[in-house]
């Protein structure tokens, strides 16, 4: 079977900010449809569509009210196959996302279950609890959302307040039952209705978070906002193994995925593969996920969390390749997505901080020209490291994070849970600009915007940079067609010893040499080496200046 999933680059399409066809201001699958020449020139392999199922949107469609369906607003399913017929003349694979954890409150089967009542069938597809107290007035335990607040919602029914429901995100995300086999066999058949459709495969969205311990303890550890992430961690502790919480990373999950990569190699032709989103540690956890039996990636998040420091990065590298290697998986690398601080604004913070989730008007700003330095630097590391990659859309425009979004537009339910006190992800999702001068940087047709863009993004639009030398969309295509050129997804890392490894990350992989200075004083490319790719300006005499990446190769 073709293994086109260790070394291919995919690139993230969030649906709702990518390209609006009907001019209501929310981007949809006939918009992306629209747009997906551009991406087969930019050098990618395949796409990945976060959720476009009917949905309330109260987590902007990670909250799924029809597993099988278009939202309306994003359009119909006849848009779905359209999207995908021109995917497959551009040569392009689609992975679509899937929500496995949880669900809409507006879900037929949650509101059957709501209907049904205490004890009954349709209730066992979730987690229903009588509460703790007097009356049953306090939750069953303590588990905290992800978003902020109790993870759990007290049903009122006809005769007033009865058994609570448990929601690791959103009270309008209630969570399915794992153990309930109705529950199994619905999303085997999910799985089924889109592979018969021709996706290439799934990302799983939280997918150390189906299964909870048995009996639903408390939580004895503390408990942190965003996926187990929280801003205010003791960053130089030894974090605790994810499956200490009693809803993270429980043994239960893999047993589910073993019989999703049946269902998933059922299928004849290139592979079908699975793409967990799974906030573990320690990474030898991840790499259970990675087991030849059940997926076939896992996000490598160290890389993405590690500060713009030389030996963070190289231990996160080194980390991830070396505890992937027993299982006999490839790393999946990525930068930025949809749930995170863009990178380009990222990396202009201070470094000796934690990692922002969100950034507002009156938090420290980023320093925009040293975010997009660095940012081009690191995406250059990136892309020159043996296995897969994701990139998120707006990257290669050296998008920043929008830090200046007013309250009331925002949409996070992690801002709204909080009381503002957990920013959110806004920023990151914010619609893309593709003309200078149209109205809405050419998203939509009518200039409408479901969140408000900068005015001045005019600079990053598409129209603005392509063909411009030395623009980051320019230097994205050029590094996409080197990487294919070279196979260097394929390779192998050889780490280059003769740089001070405090100051400068650099190595061998399929003939190229990779430097990256992070350091304060310029180095120079080996001696009988020729430069064909750099992030920013050589020195006069040649060498690579701080926060400045190169690719060479021997005469």
């Amino acid at each position: 079977m073709s293994a086109w999933w260790r070394e291919d680059v995919i690139y993230q399409i969030y649906p709702r900010s990518f390209a609006d066809s009907d001019g209501d201001g929310m981007g949809d699958l006939p918009g992306a449809t629209s747009r997906l020449g551009y991406l087969r020139d930019l050098g990618v392999d395949a796409v990945w569509l976060s959720p476009f199922y009917t949905s309330p949107q109260a987590d902007a469609g990670y909250d799924v009210a029809d597993y099988r369906d278009v939202d309306p607003r994003l359009g119909t399913l006849a848009d779905f196959d359209q999207l995908m017929a021109r995917a497959t003349e551009l040569g392009l694979r689609v992975i679509v996302d899937l929500v496995p954890n949880h669900c809409s409150d507006e879900h037929p089967w949650f509101q059957a279950a709501l209907a049904a009542g205490p004890g009954s069938p349709e209730r066992a597809r979730f987690h229903f609890r009588d509460g703790r107290g007097h009356n049953g007035s306090l939750p069953p335990n303590n588990w905290m959302s992800v978003f902020g607040g109790p993870a759990w919602t007290r049903v009122v029914g006809p005769d007033g307040p009865e058994q609570w429901y448990l929601h690791l995100f959103d009270s309008k995300q209630p969570d399915w039952d794992w153990t309930n086999p109705q529950v199994q066999a619905e999303f085997e058949s999910v799985l089924r209705f889109w592979l018969d459709k021709g996706v290439a495969g799934f990302r799983v969205d939280v997918a150390h978070g189906l299964v909870k311990k048995a009996g639903l303890p408390d939580h004895t550890g503390e408990q942190h906002a965003l996926a187990g992430v929280s801003a205010e961690r003791d960053e130089t502790a030894e974090p605790l193994p994810t499956n200490s919480s009693p809803y993270w990373d429980q043994d239960g999950v893999h047993e589910i995925y073993r019989s999703w990569r049946a269902v998933l190699d059922s299928y004849a032709g290139p592979q079908r593969i699975l793409c967990a989103e799974a906030w573990v540690t320690p990474t030898e956890r991840m790499a259970r996920y990675l087991r030849p039996d059940e997926m076939h990636q896992a996000f490598a998040f160290d890389f993405l969390e590690s500060h713009w420091d030389a030996t963070q990065l190289r231990d996160a590298i080194t980390r991830d390749i070396t505890a992937l290697a027993p299982v006999g998986a490839s790393c999946t690398w990525v930068l930025s997505n949809h749930d995170v601080v863009r990178h380009a604004s990222r990396l202009g913070l201070d470094q000796t901080l934690p990692r922002p989730h969100g950034i507002t008007a009156e938090d420290p700003q980023p320093d925009r020209a040293l975010g997009l330095r660095r940012a081009r630097a690191a995406t250059m590391a990136m892309l020159a490291l043996p296995g897969a990659a994701y990139l998120y859309q707006g990257e290669e425009l050296g998008l920043p994070e929008h830090t200046a979004l007013p309250a009331e537009v925002r949409q996070d339910p992690a801002f709204h849970r909080t009381g503002g006190l957990e920013t959110g992800r806004d920023g990151c999702r914010v619609p893309l600009p593709w003309e200078a001068d149209a109205p809405g940087f050419g998203f939509s047709p009518t200039g409408a915007s479901w969140l408000p863009q900068p005015k001045d993004w005019a600079e990053y639009a598409v129209d603005a940079q392509l063909a411009v030398p030395g623009s980051t969309l320019e230097l994205y295509r050029l590094l996409l067609a080197l990487r294919h050129a070279h196979r260097l997804g394929g390779g192998t890392l050889d780490w280059d010893d003769a740089y001070d490894p405090a100051q400068v990350i650099a190595w061998q992989n399929a003939g190229v040499h990779v430097l990256v200075n992070l350091g304060a004083a310029p180095v120079t490319v080996p001696v009988g080496y020729r430069v064909i790719a750099c992030s920013g300006q050589l020195t006069a005499d040649g060498q690579v200046p701080l926060d400045t990446a190169v690719w060479s190769i021997a005469h």
